[in-house]
């Protein structure tokens, strides 16, 4: 962090709330303001202005002060907002909530220190995303693409593998072209020791480390950190974008951490509370959080976010979930019983979406196939759900065959398409091919929703055919 040596001092503090600092106010200090606080023992700490009043203004310790004399306080206001050193020499390293270093490595020489709060993209200079991210996994790929700029969440529940499906991305995330560098920026919010240690793990024996920044913030360290945490993350990846025209994706779990630490802090102040007792301005503050992604005219950069949360009792209408749902575009919801069958990644495929999938895949960019294979197996999917709840009443051997067909597509879909190893990586065409195994259990007539062209281009009784005539004239010859 850079600190000012231009200083406005205030000598004693007025209370102390846990991490929060009561102080008089003092004319010219400002929102987000750095500050020194320097405890009776010599100590010094630093804190962020969270709000400014005419007699008193409220300072977030990093620390906390609810444990000293606060009459022996000093408080000196640095005269900045908070700001991180970047460097593309931070590829390859791991950080805390607040950039320092936590792998054992050197601390970063800086290209340049800049604002956490960032600046909100215009409007007027954004580009529609339509540009394909290959995250190596089928239930992403094909059926909830995600392009570049986008920002979609993905919606978990207390001991489902979200962490896990984030690390395998943040180890298979690619973009397709060698001539455009790729990197991933991943930020650990509130994060239990076992489960840092398994991030910190994960990430060390990751293949592309080099194209990967992390920033771990764990449970035990304070609650302004967390607050901190995914506007550092984004910090760097802006850098990276606009700077160094690198397209990056930033995944950042959990956000329900952060949110808990929004209310904690909401609390703290004496705030009138919203629903379920978060801060009514809890949808403006994720919006500064979520609305950092895009690609921007005339830079060859680009922001993607994936941000995680957990949701309270699994309920999708939550705040936090509810909220991010009207903020981002579109969401991958992990299903409590697909986990229970042994699925991963458990996704809940008829409660997911990715509102920008079309314009990010077809001609060019996946396969011409692409749209056509996800419309049919998301509508022979519906089918077979259907028919699993009538076969549960009426039982199964009074269905038609073309039911029991639709039935064996649904099982086949779940076991072999959306099934697959937590280090198995399918680039898209492997996983459009897969498509086409699971969708050939069905009749041909019953692909209505893909054209006569591409069933003769990729089905596999077609494929195989193909296959075997050129083996054939390869003989011949």
């Amino acid at each position: 962090m850079v600190l000012n040596l231009s200083v406005k001092e205030v000598r004693r503090a007025l209370s102390a709330r846990g991490s929060l600092l009561l102080v008089k106010s003092v004319e010219g200090i400002r929102y987000g303001e750095v500050v020194e606080v320097t405890l009776p023992s010599g100590e010094s700490r630093v804190g962020q202005v969270i709000d400014v009043g005419k007699d008193v203004s409220v300072i977030q310790v990093f620390g906390g002060v609810s444990e000293v004399n606060v009459d022996s306080i000093k408080v000196r206001f640095k005269g900045e907002t908070l700001k991180i050193p970047v460097s593309l020499d931070m590829f390859g390293r791991i950080f805390d909530g607040l950039g320092n270093p936590i792998d054992g490595g050197p601390r970063i020489i800086p290209e340049d220190w800049l604002d956490v709060n960032g600046a909100p993209l215009n409007p007027a200079m954004r580009e529609p995303p339509s540009e394909f991210i290959e995250t190596g996994i089928s239930a992403i790929d094909a059926l909830f693409s995600i392009v570049r700029g986008q920002k979609l969440p993905i919606f978990s529940g207390a001991g489902l593998p979200h962490n896990r499906i984030a690390a395998q991305i943040v180890r298979q995330a690619t973009v397709r072209g060698k001539e455009e560098r790729f990197a991933v920026v991943f930020a650990a919010i509130g994060v239990t020791y076992e489960e840092a240690y398994f991030f910190i793990e994960s990430l060390k024996k990751a293949k592309n480390v080099e194209n990967v920044i992390s920033f771990i913030n764990t449970a035990s360290s304070p609650v302004i950190e967390r607050i901190a945490v995914p506007r550092v993350a984004l910090t760097t990846a802006e850098f990276l974008a606009w700077k160094h025209d690198i397209h990056v994706l930033v995944i950042m779990s959990d956000m329900t951490n952060y949110a808990e630490a929004l209310r904690e802090l909401s609390a703290a102040r004496e705030e009138v509370p919203g629903r379920r007792g978060y801060p009514g301005y809890m949808y403006t503050d994720l919006a500064t959080i979520y609305e950092r992604a895009g690609k921007v005219t005339g830079k060859k950069g680009s922001v993607t976010q994936m941000p995680i949360l957990t949701m309270p009792d699994d309920d999708i209408t939550h705040p936090i979930p509810d909220l991010t749902g009207y903020i981002t575009e579109g969401q991958i919801v992990l299903s409590r019983d697909m986990f229970r069958k042994g699925l991963y990644p458990p996704v809940d495929v008829l409660l997911s979406l990715s509102r920008l999938m079309k314009d990010g895949i077809g001609p060019g960019k996946t396969r011409e196939d692409h749209y056509q294979v996800f419309m049919q197996m998301i509508a022979a999917y519906t089918e077979g759900q259907y028919l699993r709840e009538l076969s549960a009443i009426i039982g199964a051997e009074s269905l038609s065959e073309r039911d029991r067909k639709y039935l064996n597509f649904a099982d086949l879909f779940e076991r072999r398409f959306i099934n697959q190893g937590e280090n198995e990586r399918r680039d898209i065409e492997t996983t459009l091919d897969l498509g086409w195994e699971v969708l050939s259990v069905l009749p041909e007539e019953e692909l209505k929703l893909i054209s006569v062209e591409n069933i003769r281009k990729y089905h596999p009784k077609y494929r195989s055919s193909v296959r075997a005539s050129v083996a054939a004239d390869t003989q011949a010859g």
